[in-house]
């Protein structure tokens, strides 16, 4: 039962997901929701950009605490954070249909109503790994966007031709070159 704004999130996420953001009608997100027009306006009075800010932020917060936190936490070795990274990611997109939202706002017409906070996501995202990384910044950033952006790829290929594996098999690889080159953790 849907008792407030935050309940009407997960439903959101599902309708951004499976229609796109301009695809999203509102009969789309009321079945998704269960909210009739009413409450979806009274919890939303911004509308459908309202809507789609607050997935937005539901998605960011977690990244950040999954995601990015974790990565962070030098008490754990280099490779362990990646490997945790990885699952995590893997796990998550799985189980939202193979979707990021980001990435799906970032391709469609809603590009630029969206773009501070597609650029803030996957700015973030890189910045983790990178800083997981030991070595030169400079080229573990590269290997942290060459890592998001195979993910990014992966979930289009996945999705594409319905064969969620792919997601699995090309994150596995991924993640092998990335702690191959964490190794030891040394300090950068």
């Amino acid at each position: 039962m849907i008792t407030g704004r935050a309940d009407a999130i997960p439903g959101l996420a599902t309708a951004f997901r499976l229609h796109g953001y301009e695809g999203a009608s509102l009969a789309a997100i009321t079945r998704h929701t269960g909210l009739g027009k009413g409450s979806l306006y009274n919890f939303f009075p911004g509308g459908k950009e309202e809507m789609a800010n607050a997935v937005l932020d539901e998605v960011g917060l977690w990244f950040e605490t999954h995601v990015y936190r974790s990565l962070q936490n030098q008490d754990v070795p280099a490779a362990e954070r990646l490997t945790s990274m990885a699952g995590a990611v893997e796990e998550y997109f799985s189980s939202r249909h193979l979707v990021c939202l980001y990435g799906s706002f970032a391709l469609g017409q809603e590009r630029e109503r969206f773009a501070q906070q597609i650029a803030g996501y996957f700015t973030a995202w890189i910045q983790a790994i990178t800083e997981a990384l030991p070595g030169p910044a400079q080229e573990a950033e590269a290997l942290a966007t060459d890592f998001v952006a195979t993910v990014q790829g992966a979930l289009i290929l996945a999705r594409a031709l319905d064969d969620p594996p792919v997601l699995h098999s090309t994150v596995a690889r991924s993640l092998r070159h990335l702690t191959s080159l964490a190794g030891p953790d040394k300090a950068r």
